[in-house]
């Protein structure tokens, strides 16, 4: 199971979560409007959950279901499928 960023990150880019993950598998580009979490880098320590300052990143499972594109979405951003 990995991460997942949803929509309260969208045009905020707060970098609390990048800078607490372990393994930096947190990504965006300039051009991008959110961070992104590599699922097949996470290794599902959830450091990054608490320190959301919007409530965006989820585990997988426990996405709200109104976000739940945003699981499909995070995987593209990669190149993956789930």
């Amino acid at each position: 199971m990995t991460y997942i960023i949803a929509e309260p990150c969208i045009d905020l880019k707060d970098s609390a979560c990048v800078d607490v993950c372990p393994v930096d598998c947190i990504y965006t580009e300039d051009e991008d409007n959110q961070y992104f979490i590599h699922p097949d880098e996470c290794i599902d320590c959830a450091a990054c959950e608490p320190v959301c300052p919007v409530v965006a990143i989820f585990a997988e499972d426990d996405v709200p279901e109104e976000w739940r594109s945003f699981i499909d979405l995070n995987y593209e951003y990669f190149g993956l499928t789930r």
